[in-house]
């Protein structure tokens, strides 16, 4: 005799409480008849700790009051112009001005490009190889 196997699935639940079930049949109820219903979660520790009374942690609220623009400092195009002239003025390239600043070349190409804000100590090295005054405004 071979023993039989049953296939039939077999689903696993929490068991509802009174309570969600008279709120989901209340729910059922109210969407069949076409009346609005809020779904929305409520929270019942609006006391916690770090919660404000709207509902949102300090943290969260914080951000919410945050006016500050998040972007960073754009190099402005004369400064730009002024190191591409005066490297061209000097006959280099952008590598050969990095190698003899002790800078990768992509330092100089993002310098000349605006993509990169440049340090003060940069700034002078490059003042002083190219033999002109580079100031940041």
């Amino acid at each position: 005799m071979h023993p039989t196997q049953d296939f039939t699935p077999v689903v696993i639940r929490k068991p509802q409480t009174h309570k969600d079930l008279s709120d989901s049949v209340a729910v059922t109820a109210a969407r069949r008849e076409g009346k609005p219903v809020d779904t929305s979660i409520r929270q019942t520790h609006a006391t916690a700790p770090g919660v404000t009374s709207t509902g949102l942690c300090k943290s969260a609220a914080k951000l919410d009051a945050e006016t500050e623009d998040f972007r960073h400092d754009r190099v402005p195009s004369e400064l730009k112009t002024q190191i591409a002239r005066a490297r061209t003025a000097k006959k280099m390239t952008q590598a050969q001005l990095a190698q003899s600043v002790n800078e990768k070349p992509q330092v100089v190409q993002e310098y000349e490009n605006g993509k990169a804000i440049p340090t003060p100590q940069v700034l002078s090295k490059l003042s002083r190889v190219l033999g002109v005054t580079l100031r940041k405004k």
